[in-house]
């Protein structure tokens, strides 16, 4: 299936000058959206995953169903003060400066085997904090997967060699 199909292109949102790709249309069509997660949960089955990952808030559209058709748990990853009890954090850089990402310091358990599922590849800043929060609560980061890698952007170097899975590339 060409998943391509079901990206809407959204030109200078949210500023002139960027491209926003739109996974709206996707996730309305049902047999889309759940070819996309079982594409992504296929990747996932040989890795042994425990748990799965994702950011808020488009890790979670992907990440939650994922986690329900591996019949694993998920765990999410918020902005400061979004979640209630004491967290992990990691700073990450923005194309306008610093921003921070939080997850709860149980939600991982050591030598848990984790699988981080996004929306999208660009810069790798969220990717990467993500991994640093896992991997500090001794976590393994086993993979990551994402609906869609905007090519040019060098997004793949946060990963620093943790293989992973994509299944659209749009210019970026």
């Amino acid at each position: 299936m060409d998943l391509t199909n079901y990206i809407a292109s959204i030109e200078d949102y949210p500023k002139a000058g960027v491209t926003f790709r739109d996974i709206s249309p996707l996730m309305a069509d049902g047999k889309a959206y759940n070819y996309a997660i079982r594409e992504i949960a296929h990747y996932a089955w040989d890795k042994e995953i425990d748990m799965i990952v994702g950011p808020e808030a488009r890790g979670f559209i992907i990440g939650c169903p994922v986690a329900v058709e591996l019949g694993i748990g998920f765990a999410p990853v918020r902005k400061p003060g979004k979640l209630p009890r004491e967290v992990v954090s990691a700073d990450y850089e923005k194309e306008y400066g610093l921003d921070t990402l939080t997850m709860h310091s149980d939600a991982i358990k050591p030598g848990q085997r984790v699988l981080i599922v996004d929306d999208l590849l660009a810069t790798g800043g969220t990717v990467k904090a993500t991994i640093e929060m896992v991997e500090k609560l001794g976590g393994i980061v086993a993979g990551c997967a994402f609906l869609i890698e905007l090519d040019g952007l060098n997004g793949r170097e946060a990963l620093g060699g943790i293989d992973y899975k994509v299944l659209m590339h749009f210019p970026g």
